[in-house]
């Protein structure tokens, strides 16, 4: 019973997978390609919009993968969620945005983007220390070896001799 409850959630965890990747990711991609290969400023922010809904999604959709996905048909709705938010008849992506993260991202904008600045600089604090301890630990690799090298290379001529 357990094998088979395991093998149907692999399954449908991998339809619902294709499903994403086909109807969440390579159909709007195209499609975003159209609207800025044509420069089609409404087609354009619809498919921008469609993408801040579609990162949330993602981020959303990684932890209730780990916390909910025994719910029965998880899977087919989340299949069916992306495919509203694609749907140009619902307007799924657009009226998730306009009624919920653009006001949402308007009040935490300032917040986020001291928050972004704070971790750009950690980031790069960071990345100078470990290009230091890197360079620290080259040159004591190369110290190293070139003592080594030389008592090895003494030792060897005081024998020749």
């Amino acid at each position: 019973m357990l094998e088979q409850f395991g093998t149907k959630n692999f399954s449908s965890s991998g339809a619902a997978e294709t499903g994403r990747l086909v109807f969440g990711m390579l159909y709007p991609a195209y499609y975003s390609y159209k609207a800025v290969k044509t420069k089609n400023v409404k087609e354009y922010v619809r498919w921008m919009m469609y993408w801040i809904v579609f990162a949330l999604y993602t981020v959303t959709e990684t932890i209730t993968d780990l916390t909910i996905s025994w719910f029965p048909l998880y899977y087919e709705l989340k299949i069916a969620f992306v495919i509203w938010l694609l749907s140009p008849y619902t307007r799924g992506a657009s009226l998730m945005y306009r009624k919920f993260l653009h006001p949402l991202l308007s009040s935490k904008e300032r917040e986020i983007d001291e928050y972004i600045v704070q971790a750009k600089e950690r980031g790069y604090e960071t990345m100078v220390n470990f290009g230091r301890q890197g360079l620290n630990l080259a040159a004591t690799a190369a110290v190293t070896a070139a003592v080594k090298d030389f008592w090895l290379l003494s030792a060897v001529f005081l024998q020749s001799t």
